[in-house]
């Protein structure tokens, strides 16, 4: 007897959290032949299971080890739906340049935004960590970016999320794109103070409010 979509999502989602790989593959598989919509299965299985993975991070109930099987997990059900995801859907990627300012070396919140952005449409150029900060201008401009996400965990490294922004003035590209910032030491108040265009508690909120930016419709 065929299983209903809500009990395969909650697999997705289970098989995502608990680090089960071959299962989240398996669960993959079964969204595609039940005829699941693949973007669906994704953002309601397979994102559900990170984003519950990052609130056991945020608890110190996972750590580092456990994030990135959880990620693995995700990754390998996301090759075996992506190639059914409408082609109308993945024509309206929008570029976007991430990355962990110089002098960080903490990246695993700029991976979980990354994962993200992702599986909901964007197209990511992931810098890594500890990344120069002219780096960042120059990647934008040769992307065509339209959005740079910028993360710290590290209130030194701060106020360079500021000198980015002044350097994108500078290059004359500042209003052709938005800036979203995000970080343990970072806040809506801080974002707002020095000119950011967006502010993400979690990688959860960070899609939604990097949508809004980017002005992408959203569906229920």
């Amino acid at each position: 007897m065929p299983r209903l979509r809500e009990e395969i999502l909650n697999d997705l989602a289970d098989n995502v959290l608990n680090m089960r790989e071959d299962l989240a593959v398996k669960a993959a598989k079964e969204a595609v032949e039940a005829g699941i919509d693949a973007l669906d299965a994704i953002n309601n299985g397979l994102v559900v299971g990170m984003n519950q993975a990052g609130e056991l991070y945020d608890q110190e109930e996972y750590f580092v080890p456990e994030l990135v099987i959880c990620s693995d997990a995700l990754y390998l059900g996301l090759d075996i739906l992506k190639p059914h995801i409408k082609a109308e859907e993945s024509e309206k990627e929008i570029s976007c340049v991430i990355g962990v300012i110089e002098g960080d070396t903490h990246d695993i919140g700029k991976n979980l935004v990354k994962i993200m952005l992702d599986v909901s449409g964007f197209e990511i150029h992931d810098l890594g960590r500890n990344v120069p900060l002219a780096d960042f201008v120059e990647k934008a401009k040769e992307v065509k970016a339209s959005l740079i996400c910028l993360s710290t965990l590290m209130t030194t490294t701060m106020d360079s999320m500021a000198t980015v922004i002044e350097m994108l003035k500078e290059e004359g590209i500042r209003d052709q794109l938005k800036v979203m910032v995000g970080g343990g030491p970072i806040s809506q108040a801080f974002a707002d103070s020095i000119g950011a265009d967006g502010y993400a508690s979690n990688a959860s909120q960070a899609v939604t409010v990097a949508k809004n930016l980017c002005n992408v419709l959203t569906t229920a």
